[in-house]
């Protein structure tokens, strides 16, 4: 009797722990976040850093604890899919962007949204999952690929985090991968929404 209460009082403290974005990401054997289980509660960011407005649908598992208006989520189509991108358009959303985001759905990440075309750098500090980045002209036509740029973690020297860079007014950050399972490379063609 005493351990099944126990267990159960365990049980709800997982449970409250994965709503708040505190429970563990099930790992597979590899190390990268495998598929949840009854027994393995996935979180989809880890709460202290990551940007309190993303959106849970991007997410690949439980969102930010709610209170902020989650950033708005566009479609960008790809000549094969549809990309469902949070919009990072103002500077403290550029700058939080994925940041402490543990898993991100199928064809889901974010746009950087700039007020023009230029070179832009990326600086992957504390981005915990590897990502494809593409940086798109204006018109959509994308100027550049960086596939699989690699994670940090959140203890990782500032010198060894990774840094990219290409040119364009949008910068699109999707899970790795993502960009060869769905054919875009440099030159295709996206069809974005208008951004003034």
């Amino acid at each position: 009797m005493r351990a099944s209460l126990l267990r159960n009082t365990l049980l709800a403290l997982v449970a409250s722990l994965g709503v708040l974005g505190l429970a563990p990401v099930a790992e597979s054997q590899a190390g990268s976040p495998g598929p949840a289980t009854a027994t393995t509660p996935v979180m989809a960011i880890v709460a202290e850093c990551a940007n309190p407005q993303l959106p849970p649908a991007i997410l690949d598992g439980a969102g930010p604890a709610p209170g902020s208006l989650p950033l708005t989520v566009i479609t960008a189509t790809a000549p094969s899919v549809a990309l469902h991108l949070a919009v990072a358009a103002d500077e403290n959303a550029r700058e939080l962007g994925l940041m402490c985001v543990t898993r991100l759905a199928p064809q889901h990440g974010m746009i950087f949204v700039f007020d023009r075309s230029s070179d832009q750098e990326f600086w992957m500090k504390n981005t915990l999952i590897p990502l494809d980045m593409l940086w798109v002209a204006p018109d959509g036509t994308v100027t550049s690929v960086a596939a699989d740029v690699p994670a940090s973690t959140r203890s990782t020297p500032d010198d060894k985090v990774a840094r990219r860079l290409g040119h364009g007014r949008f910068v699109i950050e999707l899970p790795s991968g993502e960009a060869a399972r769905d054919g875009i490379t440099k030159g295709t063609r996206l069809d974005l929404p208008h951004f003034p």
